[in-house]
């Protein structure tokens, strides 16, 4: 792998009748996810594979960015749900091998808390730290560069709110 994105469901309605795994994206969230998957085409980030929360919101989302994305793998996992980091690293070190670009889609506060280790671990800098300690807004992708030996280095952070702008 070359390339890791995590990145964050986009904005869901506050309740479903099934429960939380089962709210939809809002009409604002659509809208987001669709600019996402634009804004990570036009920067020519596409991935091979994408691992995706079986969440139906993570699900949707999904669907959405990978209009702009084209043929991509696709693995709905039901363990992403709700992940810890920890279990999110767990995954993405399971699939290393399979892609040169890995995209996971997933929950707060896993997949940020999982940003802001491989920020740590590769010594960012602290204007990084401190935009990404503010928080991983839904819809938000954290782009890593991972090099021959696993590790990751920030390479770029895009949200709706920068791309809808």
């Amino acid at each position: 792998m070359q390339r890791l994105i995590l990145m964050r469901h986009a904005q869901a309605t506050s309740s479903a009748a099934g429960g939380d795994i089962d709210r939809p994206l809002s009409e604002r969230g659509q809208a987001e996810a669709l600019a996402m998957g634009r804004a990570l085409a036009d920067r020519g980030i596409k991935p091979d594979m994408a691992l995706v929360s079986a969440a139906l919101r993570t699900r949707q989302t999904w669907d959405a960015v990978s209009e702009a994305l084209g043929d991509v793998e696709l693995r709905l996992e039901e363990r992403l749900y709700n992940a810890s980091a920890t279990s999110l690293r767990v995954a993405v070190e399971a699939s290393e091998e399979e892609a040169g670009c890995l995209l996971v889609m997933a929950h707060n506060p896993g997949i940020h808390e999982l940003a802001t280790e491989y920020l740590i671990e590769s010594a960012a800098s602290p204007s990084v730290l401190e935009r990404f300690i503010a928080g991983f807004p839904a819809g938000a992708a954290a782009i890593f560069q991972v090099d021959v030996a696993g590790r990751c280095t920030f390479e770029g952070y895009l949200t709706p709110a920068d791309v809808l702008k």
